[in-house]
Formats: structure tokens, C-alpha cells, sequence
């Protein structure tokens, strides 16, 4: 990700055109039907207005001038058919481009999802969650108007109005100069306005997502804002993000209404000079109030488009920084892409090798430095050592969360950065520290670790994990809703159901994050079970959070400041007396090690 600076560089200069090109490349061609029938039926719309507007010079003369009944008749169903047609017209435009904005919405909310899964683990670290979730939520919108704006200006304003000064025209050409001599100054006005709105409208939108992120952490973290008394620290904090934002909004509609006043001043002079004009050629020229009055409905009717074209530009801008925002993101290259010629991994013995491995995050120091570790097949490789020693990032790095600076890791002799990621990630599973369910079903939450499961083989894995009996008194078993991240079970519960959607994955290699650290006594001994049936017949490498759970690990490598310091089974390390490993063990069990 870029600088704030480089961000706000970059929608700065982005223009209306080239935004517009994109989205009518991207969109134009699956909708060039619906399009088509909106714009006829806004062309419709257009000449029906400029017809009322034309036949008002035979309703004066004819109706009230000549007094020729037989004529009225026809004038009036001539305006009753335009007043049908254009309520027809009017329909099938707003349908057809509401139905074409919803499904371009739809197209890019599952380009954005689709993009984001390709992304690396490393953006989200960086990237809150929240605030990107409401940012999209806000912005996604803004294609669609983009578009929706360009035809519906361009097909019913513009046309409307082009026919109406055709009338006007046709009317009486010196007044229609007169209307046009004070349109230059407004068109100035407005170009003003609306380069002031663009870096207005984007900072709103920034701001906007800073208050629904800082709404959805505290509705997520509210066990901890109430225990820790954190109400009123958070209602400050909120307080002050929504004043800013209520600021940026109320300028925003500051400058957004100030065509109003721009736009109004317009009429009111134009249509002032019209009537002084047409009144003294009236009453000094017995000019037939006829053609007068068709040139007056039609400037009146002009009206509305023309102040709606003129707020165009204004409305344009708003919706291209949304736009624009949402291409920011989906331009972003994801930084872990298959290698030119990846392979698919093929997984035999399953052992696990780190050849001399680097890392820091961010450009940050390396956490771990010229590791070097053999973890064999179908055996237990144990990782322990005090917190921050770099136990967690080795995990990280061997399903490519993120990538070494330097050296290797290697799946039977293959380099994992030259085998494709999902043919990696489909040999490994995963069980982290904190287990994370979504929302559905017990059956669905087990079942996302291999989607064409059958109902037995997730009763199978369930049963493995020490977790059948427990769901079977839930109140509608495995289909029982397991609510927001699980909250309707205890961390033991779901730490079970996450092992069993690690057993019902199948998978040769087997990942454990310190997956009992956070649990009670009764929980970790039913979590062990289920890991012990886990394990067996697998290559596991799992971090040890307590030593109680390592004992019998076929290799515990220990480490101190991301680098390895001791390799060996319990009882080797355990007697030599100066170690690190010694040490811990001496600590009373099972206390953490940190």
C-alpha cells in the first residue's frame, strides 16, 4: 500500500474522463440493451417535454385568440397522449437503470471479495478491518452513479434540453440570445465549485469510514469495552471522529447547494429580460401572444434540465473519488502471486525443511534470523521458547502468509515459493490460537475445511475431535447456529470444532498455533484428545505454549530471539542443566513459558 500522500496524489489527479472511460469499458458492453431502451425512453421523455412546450402557441392562438373549438379537441389529446407516453417513458427508464446499477453494484461487490481473497495476509495486518469494510460499503456505489449520471444527463437533460431550445428557436431567436448572454459566467461558477467539492468529498469519505470502523471494533470488542469500563473513552473518541465528519458533510453541502443560488440568479434574470422583452413588443409592435407564450413554457420547462446539468459536474466529482477509490483497490497487485511456471506441490513423505530463513515484517528487523529446521515426515516437531522468540512466524510462513528475505522452505525437496499456493495450502492444515468460526451451522463451520465432506465424514472428524457429544446437545445439533464467531459456545467448544475442521481437511501436514494456551484445565485436557488424534499418522509442527502438551514430540526445537538455540527430544533437553529449555521445564507446570 501506498502513503496517504501518494493516495491522495493519485485520486487528485484522476479525472472525470478517464474514470468515465473506465467504467463504460468495464460495464458498457453487457448492458448496451438496457442502455439502449433507457435512453429511448428518455428521448421520449425529452420530445414529449418540447412538445408540450411547442404546442402552446396553437392552444393560445387557436383556443383563445381565434376561439376554434373544433381544433381544441385535437390540442388537447394531442398533450394527453405526450403526458401518457412520457409517464410510460419515465417508468421504463427508471426500472431498466435501476435494475442495470443494481446489477453493476452486484458485479463489484464480487470483483472486490474475489480481489481480496487474493491478497496477502500481510495487507490485513496493515489494513484495519474495519475501516476497509466500510470504506467499500460507501464507495462501491460510486460506479454505478458514475455511469447512471452520464446516461440519464445525457439522454434525458441534455436531449430535453436541446429540444426545448430548438422550440425556443424556433419561437423567437432574439430572446433566446438574451437567455444565452449570462450562461458563460455560471459555467465558471460551477467549474469552481465543483474542484473545491473533489478533495472535500474524499476526505468525507475518509472520515465516514474512520466512524462505522470505530462503531464495528467497539460492537466486536464490547466484553472488553464493559469490563474495562471503556464506555466513556469511546464515546469521546467517537464523538470527536463523527463532529469531524459532520463538518466535512455540512461543507460538502455547502458547496454542493451553491449551484442553487448560482442557478436561480440565472432564471430569474433570464426570464425577467424575456418578459420585459416580450411585454413591450406586445404592447408597442401587437405582436400575437401566441409564440410568446410557447417560448415562455419552453424556457420554464428548460428550467429543470439546465439546473440539473448544471449540478452535473458537482455530482460527477462525488461519484468519480468514490470510483476512484474502489479501483485503488482493485488495482493493488497482490505481493505473493504465483511464480511464472508454479507447480502443483506433490506432497510424499510431507517433511517440512527450512533452509537458513530470514523474515521481518514491514522492512521492520528480521523477528527470525538463519533458521534452520528439519521437521521429518509423519513425525511431531514441537517449536517452544518465551514469547516473541519467533515461534508464531514460522507457522506463518509455511502456508505463504508471507514470504522469507532470505533462504528456503522446502515440501519434500520442492521450494514453496515455485509450487502454486492453493496447491500448497491444500496439504496443510491449520489451527490457530484464537479459533475462528463464521457464521452458520456447526455442520457448515466443520465442513469449510473441505467443501464436498459428506454428513458422515463431518461427523467422523467431530468424533475425533472429542466434539460430537457436545454438539449433539446443542439445540439443533450440527445444525445449530453457532451465532457471531461462535459466541453461543465456550473456547474449548470452539477450539474442538476447529480441530475437526483441521481432521475433515485430510491434510498430510498439520499446523498448530499454541491451539490450547487460552483454554482451563478441563478444556485443555479434552482439546488434547482431540489434538493427540490430530496428529497421528501426520507431519505436525506445533507451537508449545506449555510444555505439558510437547513431551512426547518426536523433535522440540527451541528458540530465543528468532534464532534456534537447542534441538532434541524432552529428555534430552531437559538434562542439560544450562539450557534454555532446562530452565522452562524447571518452571512449574503447566505455566506459560513467557
Amino acid at each position: 500500500m501506498g502513503s496517504a500522500r501518494d493516495k491522495k496524489r493519485h485520486l487528485d489527479s484522476g479525472t472525470v474522463t478517464s474514470v468515465l472511460k473506465r467504467v463504460i469499458a468495464e460495464n458498457g458492453r453487457d448492458h448496451v440493451r438496457g442502455y439502449a431502451l433507457a435512453i429511448f425512453c428518455l428521448a421520449v421523455v425529452a420530445l414529449s417535454t418540447a412538445f408540450t412546450a411547442w404546442i402552446m402557441e396553437a392552444v393560445v392562438n387557436e383556443a383563445f385568440a381565434n376561439q376554434r373549438a373544433d381544433i381544441v379537441w385535437l390540442i388537447c389529446g394531442a398533450i394527453f397522449i405526450a403526458f401518457v407516453l412520457r409517464g410510460l417513458a419515465t417508468y421504463g427508464q427508471s426500472v431498466t437503470l435501476s435494475k442495470i446499477g443494481n446489477n453493476i453494484v452486484a458485479g463489484y461487490q464480487r470483483r472486490l471479495y474475489t480481489h481480496l481473497m487474493t491478497l496477502s495476509v500481510g495487507f490485513f495486518s496493515e489494513a484495519r478491518s474495519a475501516h476497509l469494510a466500510a470504506q467499500i460499503s460507501q464507495n462501491v456505489n460510486g460506479v454505478r452513479d458514475v455511469l447512471n449520471l452520464t446516461v440519464t444527463s445525457t439522454a434525458r437533460d441534455f436531449l430535453t434540453l436541446i429540444a426545448l431550445i430548438g422550440v425556443m428557436i424556433s419561437k423567437d431567436p432574439v430572446l433566446t440570445l438574451i437567455v444565452f448572454v449570462v450562461a458563460p459566467p455560471l459555467v465558471l461558477a460551477l467549474r469552481y465549485v465543483s474542484r473545491r467539492l473533489r478533495s472535500a468529498t474524499r476526505e468525507s469519505i475518509e472520515l465516514n469510514s474512520h466512524v462505522l470502523g470505530a462503531m464495528q471494533e467497539t460492537i466486536q470488542g464490547i466484553a472488553i469495552v464493559k469490563a474495562f469500563t471503556m464506555e466513556r473513552v469511546l464515546e469521546q473518541k467517537l464523538e470527536t471522529l463523527i463532529g469531524q465528519a459532520e463538518k466535512r458533510a455540512n461543507r460538502i453541502a455547502r458547496l454542493t447547494e451553491r449551484t442553487a443560488p448560482l442557478t436561480e440568479t440565472f432564471a430569474g434574470l433570464a426570464i425577467s429580460s424575456v418578459l420585459a422583452y416580450a411585454a413591450f413588443r406586445s404592447i408597442y409592435d401587437g405582436v400575437p401572444p401566441g409564440a410568446f407564450f410557447a417560448f415562455v413554457t419552453a424556457l420554464l420547462l428548460a428550467y429543470d434540465p439546465a439546473r440539473r446539468l448544471a449540478k452535473l459536474q458537482v455530482q460527477m466529482e462525488r461519484a468519480v473519488v468514490n470510483a476512484r477509490m474502489i479501483y485503488d483497490l482493485l488495482d493493488m497487485q497482490p505481493l505473493q502471486r504465483d511464480t511464472q511456471g508454479a507447480r502443483d506441490l506433490v506432497v510424499t513423505q510431507a517433511r517440512v525443511e527450512m533452509q537458513d530463513v530470514t523474515f521481518g515484517y514491514a522492512n521492520q528487523e528480521p523477528v527470525i534470523k538463519g533458521v534452520s529446521i528439519v521437521a521429518e515426515g509423519g513425525k511431531t516437531t514441537a517449536l517452544v521458547g518465551p514469547s516473541g522468540a519467533g515461534k508464531s512466524t514460522i507457522i506463518n510462513l509455511i502456508p505463504r502468509f508471507h514470504d522469507p528475505s532470505a533462504g528456503r522452505i522446502l515440501i519434500d525437496g520442492q521450494d514453496i515459493s515455485r509450487v502454486t499456493k492453493l496447491s500448497l495450502r491444500r496439504c496443510l492444515a491449520y489451527v490457530s490460537q484464537q479459533p475462528y468460526l463464521f457464521e452458520g451451522t456447526i455442520r457448515d463451520n466443520i465442513r469449510y475445511g473441505r467443501p464436498d465432506a459428506s454428513d458422515a465424514e463431518v461427523e467422523a472428524a467431530a468424533k475425533l475431535a472429542y466434539a460430537h457429544d457436545f454438539i449433539l446437545l446443542q439445540p439443533a445439533g450440527y445444525d445449530t447456529p453457532v451465532g457471531e464467531n461462535g459466541v453461543t459456545l465456550s473456547g474449548g467448544q470452539r477450539q474442538r470444532l476447529s480441530i475437526a475442521r483441521a481432521l475433515v481437511r485430510n491434510a498430510p501436514i498439520l499446523l498448530l498455533d499454541e491451539a490450547t494456551s487460552a483454554l482451563d484445565n478441563e478444556s485443555e485436557a479434552a482439546v488434547q484428545k482431540a489434538l493427540e488424534s490430530a496428529m497421528n499418522g501426520r507431519t505436525v509442527i506445533v507451537i508449545a505454549h506449555r510444555l505439558s502438551t510437547v513431551v512426547n514430540a518426536d523433535k522440540i526445537v527451541v528458540m530465543h530471539e528468532g534464532r534456534v538455540v537447542e534441538e532434541g527430544s524432552h529428555d534430552e533437553l531437559a538434562q542439560r542443566k544450562d539450557g534454555l529449555y532446562a530452565r522452562l521445564n524447571n518452571l512449574q507446570a503447566p505455566e506459560p513459558l513467557q
